[in-house]
């Protein structure tokens, strides 16, 4: 029997060597990553070494953690080897420049987690799992934190990584462009994530798909990091799509459920529809402009101004429009802006993590970081930005209408989701980038934060969802409550919580602009201020105030969420509370994205206004006195006269009925498009399937060959006096054809 001195000295030289490899050796990177993995592979011995001499499998099992954290290493480096040698060919890490590894380090960190989950999650088990998920994640944002500074601190990028392919002279390349605006957006996206990673601990605990749910938001937290480090069209359609497949299979997780998969095909479908402009769009970039290449697109684009289509009426349109219009088509889908809205309240058929997810930092906020980094395309067209900004007016105000009849805890912060980023593309309509932005970061921190704060209610109420039955709640859950207050404070627009001051700027942006369309948006996204406020404040009054509308064993086991989801709540309401007036002066100064958007000085960023300016000015503004009367107003709703909303909806029944449906689009798009499509297959197969071919060409020919069957039967009678008489007759009719020529 091997002694255990003789593991520990195996093991102590495997350590020595790496150690030599390191520090002795730094130039070549082939001799580094080997002696990382003798490191390794010395750390594991030891853990074997004393899990057996102990009778302790517990080191043995966190051996196969070690070893994840080995392969992937292993992984990432030699993507890391073959890009620095097909770049330099060389492999001295003198050669490698470390802000391109870190690069690509933030989105192959949370791949390298998704494929080890993936593929050996079931393996290694749920703790293992999470814990290389997680860890992927978290080296993402850390290393997005580092870009971030690096950014603020002068520096960017804009390179190829890899080249895909080349066809008709045009390269296909994977690439990055690294800006403020690319940045910002990799640090929210990361952040975001990893506060669900960490919630999703204690959420699906328990569940059989324990190991998918990570490893399919692992690849989501990919798929948007490569969208939004894209420098192409190419690889922003890859993210595009990537994350379109993956809200997929996020949305409907739980595919034993019916109503999961159809509101995952809902969700697919209705994006096919925006996809299909985002791709013509792409087309026509690519028909235009001979590239893919963002800053040739960019910089070539005041050339092509005039350059002109003639439809197929005659009519002629500007080419920029139409890659405009086509392009913010794909942002309607991933948007959710009417009409293409519908697929993402059923989104909520998924797990309360990656209703967050998608809701907050990825898969929504794709269509409004699109049209941002498209910016310098849209302050070319006038006619785009006046679509946008009436788009995004309408989506912002019925929508909120909506939320207001929602029971579900979860369904109502899905509508405020809708309404929010109709703010967001109403920014955008009015040039305001930097604001749309600005909104996008700070409410992807209290969105989140209402997302899992409702996530938590669920939890204690095992998997109740009605709001209905709810109530009291802030006796049993204080932490929940305080948080959930804290996110409704900041979606509401209350000083001096961050949604006050990205709200409020959109709010002025949009009153200064001159974009036709301009007033109507004004009007709906002051409308919409009243409308959130009220629906936001009494999902915090039905759910944690009042009397208990629960039966006495649920109450008896109501209790506080584990640290796993209180934790995450606490993080994310840090800067729901200050983000906003720590980055409001950068916004309003022009400085928050630099030059990685167009600027308009009509967009009203150029006022200067500090945190402390903007709040004096919100108390003579209309906004905040609006927000304050919604919540009053929900106040006497549901607290001081809690009969008042059903004697209202029985007065207005028509309108409730109205905003119950949703304005009746799920019934008009399944009469015109699902009923509609089945009435015209029916006609099809009635008229091309049963008449023309079975009945024309298939039967038909066949009815044909019998008929003839038929006349040719009668003149075989088997009498040989008519075969004698035919012979007679023909020879008459022969002859008398030769007398006749």
């Amino acid at each position: 029997m091997i002694s255990l001195s003789h593991y520990l000295v195996l093991g102590a030289i495997l350590f020595a060597l790496s150690v030599v490899g390191i520090f002795l050796n730094r130039k070549n990177l082939v001799i580094i990553l080997m002696a990382i993995e003798l490191l390794l592979l010395a750390v594991n011995m030891n853990f074997v070494a004393f899990s057996y001499y102990l009778d302790d499998l517990a080191g043995q099992v966190f051996v196969f953690f070690i070893l994840t954290v080995a392969a992937a290493e292993a992984a990432i480096g030699l993507a890391i080897l073959i890009v620095l040698f097909r770049n330099r060919r060389s492999i001295n890490v003198q050669d490698l420049d470390l802000m391109k590894m870190i690069y690509l380090l933030i989105p192959l960190a949370c791949l390298a987690a998704a494929i080890i989950a993936g593929f050996w999650g079931n393996r290694i088990g749920n703790t293992a799992t999470h814990r290389i998920t997680i860890t992927g994640v978290a080296l993402s944002f850390v290393l997005s934190v580092v870009v971030l500074f690096d950014v603020l601190d002068g520096h960017s990028f804009n390179g190829s990584i890899y080249t895909w392919g080349t066809s008709g002279g045009v390269s296909f390349e994977v690439g990055f462009l690294i800006d403020h605006l690319s940045a910002v957006m990799m640090a929210v996206v990361t952040f975001v994530s990893l506060m669900v990673h960490i919630y999703t601990i204690g959420y699906m605990q328990g569940d059989p798909g324990y190991t998918r749910f990570f490893c399919y938001i692992a690849l989501f937290t990919f798929a948007m990091l490569m969208l939004v480090m894209a420098n192409n069209f190419l690889q922003l359609f890859f993210g595009w799509e990537t994350v379109g497949l993956v809200s997929y299979l996020l949305i409907g997780f739980w595919f034993k459920r019916e109503s999961a998969v159809a509101a995952n095909l809902k969700a697919f479908l209705v994006n096919r529809v925006g996809d299909l402009g985002f791709i013509l769009g792409i087309a026509a970039v690519m028909y235009l402009f001979g590239t893919l290449d963002y800053s040739a697109v960019f910089s070539a684009a005041s050339e092509k101004q005039t350059a002109v289509v003639t439809g197929v009426l005659g009519y002629e349109w500007s080419w920029i429009t139409v890659i405009c219009i086509l392009l913010f088509v794909g942002a309607m889908g991933k948007s959710a802006q009417v009409p293409l809205h519908v697929w993402l309240p059923d989104s909520m058929e998924g797990p309360t993590p990656i209703s967050a997810l998608i809701h907050a930092a990825t898969m929504v906020t794709a269509g409004i970081f699109l049209v941002a980094r498209m910016s310098p395309l849209f302050e070319l067209s006038t006619t785009a930005l006046s679509v946008i900004l009436i788009i995004g007016g309408l989506t912002a105000f019925f929508m909120a209408l909506v939320g207001l009849v929602q029971n579900d805890i979860k369904r109502v912060v899905a509508y405020s989701t809708l309404s929010q980023l109709g703010y967001m593309t109403v920014a955008l309509g009015a040039s305001a980038y930097s604001v749309a932005i600005f909104h996008l970061a700070t409410h992807a921190f209290f969105k989140a934060l209402l997302f899992l704060a409702a996530g938590s209610v669920i939890i204690a109420l095992h998997h109740e969802q009605d709001m209905r039955r709810m109530g009291g709640l802030r006796r049993y859950m204080p932490i929940t409550y305080i948080t959930s207050v804290i996110g409704s404070l900041a979606l509401v627009g209350i000083p001096p919580f961050s949604g006050f001051f990205s709200k409020d700027a959109i709010i002025e942006a949009v009153h200064h602009s001159n974009i036709p369309g301009a007033g109507l948006a004004y009007a709906a996204v002051l409308g919409g201020v009243v409308v959130t406020a009220f629906y936001s404040f009494r999902l915090i009054f039905m759910v944690f105030h009042g009397e208990s509308r629960m039966d006495k064993q649920a109450r008896s086991h109501i209790k506080e969420s584990p640290w796993v989801v209180t934790v995450p709540l606490v993080l994310l309401a840090v800067p729901s509370l200050l983000s906003g007036g720590f980055l409001v002066e950068s916004v309003l100064g022009g400085h928050f994205l630099g030059d990685a958007v167009a600027q308009r000085s009509s967009a009203g960023e150029g006022d200067h206004l500090t945190a402390v300016g903007m709040m004096a000015h919100g108390f003579f503004a209309a906004p905040l006195w609006l927000a304050l009367g919604g919540i009053v107003l929900a106040w006497i709703f549901y607290i001081k006269a809690p009969s008042i909303p059903g004697k209202v909806s029985q007065r207005l029944w028509l309108v409730y009925r109205t905003l119950h449906r949703k304005y009746g689009f799920d019934e008009f798009y399944q009469w015109l498009f699902a009923s509609g499509g089945t009435r015209v297959g029916e006609w099809l197969w009635q008229q091309a399937d049963v008449a023309l071919i079975d009945g024309l060409a298939v039967n038909g020919t066949a009815n044909m060959v019998g008929w003839f069957s038929r006349i040719l039967k009668r003149l075989q009678t088997g009498y040989v006096y008519h075969y004698a008489f035919v012979m007679i007759i023909g020879v008459v009719v022969f002859l008398s054809w030769g007398l006749w020529l």
